[in-house]
């Protein structure tokens, strides 16, 4: 059989509907004169070279270079390493069911458009806003993270700066996807390099060429209270901060709308870069974990002198060496928040151009030279706003990441799932895929669902117990495990202002400038 067209009219794959935000292979027709802004119109500028770096750019970042100091300090070494690589397993499985899809349907809005196409339209209407937000809200982080970073070397009037990267990336965004791509090349090229360095400087450092010259080998494996810190509990907020690291991942199919020649780049990209990351990972993980006892002091603060890579780079003797990977996280940083302006401005013109559309048109206008300017504007604002919120200083602004990377990786395996079973019932082949890798089939997507497992494995083997323990409740079978009205816990927990607070509060309303005032009450 044929491997069949996308123009064809059946029900469900072959969709007759217009192309979902695809770009546009052809020239554009401007006989008529200059058109400034046009509909729908994407331009496949982002090479395999970029793409493949795109994907390490976004797994590569705050998360691998800021967290794993918090990730150490909470679980120990061993549920550190133990967990980066079960994340880094499922990752690799939501990477194939994406590329499957991607290889098939390079179209703008990535997995929240194959939501809509192959699961529930209003599902994806919901997931893709959140996703969104999501993104928007992990530029503001990302700028606040810059300030943290920025005080390895000062303390003092580091937003400025901040704003400064935020004004350079919508720049970079508003002129071309190759201009977006040719940057996160570099700056991911520098982070890949930096990390194979530090492989490099970790193995030396662990064998006695550090500030001690002694031999450490696994003696911070032996150190009371490792391997594993804090029991099932560590290694539980070590699983969360992990999934945090590896995101980005999925928003690769973003990428797919633009992307040249997605039949044969699509599937080079999903077949090898991840094997590049995980081993990135691993390596790192195990490093720091052999290096850096658990208990160092101040591991688990926000402060960016404590990064597990600085700290191995200050133990093989260099100042030097550890301002510059500091300066490295630094790019990490700015790449990070490069990406999710691009991925929340894509999967907003993605919504524009859904049918029916799911955001106004008007964010389905493009310039001339292919990019979404509306929907820019848009995901940039909301980002500088949460940015600006965060009290102008090194305030937290961190989105529920996590949340949303469940919820992404679940929607992967659903239309994953939906995608294949309609595939073999309208009479097609495995083969007439341009891509597909037999072994994760019918197991990955259950695999990558497994936030709903495990959420029905818990609520069906706890719900015995809290009804034993609670006789004489409202519950009904299929509300499984909520929460009786009759005897929710309303008093633990609380918090009681005490005179510190009332004393903070009173000489914050006294400093508070007028200009501040004035920006809270409009935001």
């Amino acid at each position: 059989m044929d491997a069949p067209s996308t123009g064809t009219s059946e029900p469900l794959l072959g969709d007759s509907r217009p192309n979902y935000g695809a770009a546009e292979d052809g020239p554009v027709d401007t006989s008529t004169g200059p058109r400034p802004t046009t509909y729908g119109r994407l331009q496949r500028g982002l090479s395999a070279r970029q793409v493949q770096m795109i994907a390490i750019a976004g797994t590569i970042g705050t998360g691998l270079f800021l967290g794993t100091g918090k990730s150490l300090a909470e679980g120990g070494p061993a549920s550190m390493l133990v967990c980066y690589t079960l994340v880094g397993f499922i990752v690799y499985v939501t990477l194939l069911l994406l590329g499957e899809m991607a290889t098939q349907y390079p179209i703008a809005g990535s997995f929240n458009t194959y939501s809509s196409r192959f699961f529930s339209p209003s599902y994806a209407f919901a997931l893709s806003w959140n996703y969104w937000f999501n993104d928007a809200v992990s530029v503001a982080s990302d700028l606040t993270a810059a300030q943290l970073v920025l005080q390895f070397w000062t303390t003092s009037h580091t937003w400025p700066v901040s704003l400064a990267f935020w004004i350079f990336l919508v720049g970079v965004n508003a002129t071309h996807v190759k201009s977006y791509g040719e940057l996160e090349y570099w700056l991911s090229f520098l982070k890949v390099t930096t990390i194979m360095l530090f492989i490099i400087v970790g193995i030396f450092v662990n064998i006695g060429v550090n500030q001690e010259h002694r031999y450490i080998g696994l003696s911070n494996w032996r150190i009371p209270g490792a391997p594993f810190v804090g029991g099932f509990g560590g290694f539980a907020r070590v699983f969360v901060t992990a999934s945090f690291a590896f995101g980005g991942t999925e928003s690769l199919g973003i990428t797919a709308g633009e992307t040249e020649n997605p039949s044969k780049n699509m599937p080079r990209v999903v077949k090898f870069v991840f094997w590049r990351i995980l081993l990135f990972y691993v390596l790192s993980i195990l490093l720091i974990g052999l290096n850096v006892p658990w208990d160092y002091p101040h591991l688990s603060d926000k402060s960016t002198t404590t990064s597990p890579f600085t700290i191995v780079f200050k133990e093989s003797g260099s100042a030097v060496a550890a301002s510059f990977m500091n300066t490295v996280i630094l790019t990490s940083v700015l790449s990070a928040g490069n990406h999710a302006l691009f991925a929340g401005t894509r999967v907003l013109y993605g919504l524009s151009v859904a049918k029916p559309a799911q955001a106004p048109a008007l964010f389905a206008r493009t310039t001339s030279r292919g990019v979404p300017l509306p929907a820019l504007l848009l995901t940039s604002s909301i980002s500088v706003l949460c940015f600006f919120s965060s009290f102008i200083g090194s305030g937290e602004v961190w989105s529920c990441r996590f949340c949303t990377l469940g919820i992404a990786w679940l929607s992967i395996g659903l239309a994953s799932w939906r995608f294949r079973k309609a595939w073999l019932h309208q009479g097609r082949t495995l083969s007439d895929l341009k891509f597909h890798t037999s072994w994760t089939w019918p197991y990955g997507p259950l695999f990558v669902a497994i936030m709903v497992i495990m959420f029905l494995l818990w609520a069906i083997l706890y719900r015995p117990a809290v009804s034993v323990q609670t006789p004489g409740t409202n519950r009904k079978p299929w509300l499984l495990d909520l929460v009786d009205l009759q005897t929710m816990d309303l008093d633990s927990d609380q918090y009681e202002d005490d005179g510190a607070d009332k004393h903070n509060e009173e000489l914050r309303e006294r400093n508070s400038r007028t200009w501040r005032r004035i920006y809270y009450w409009l935001a």
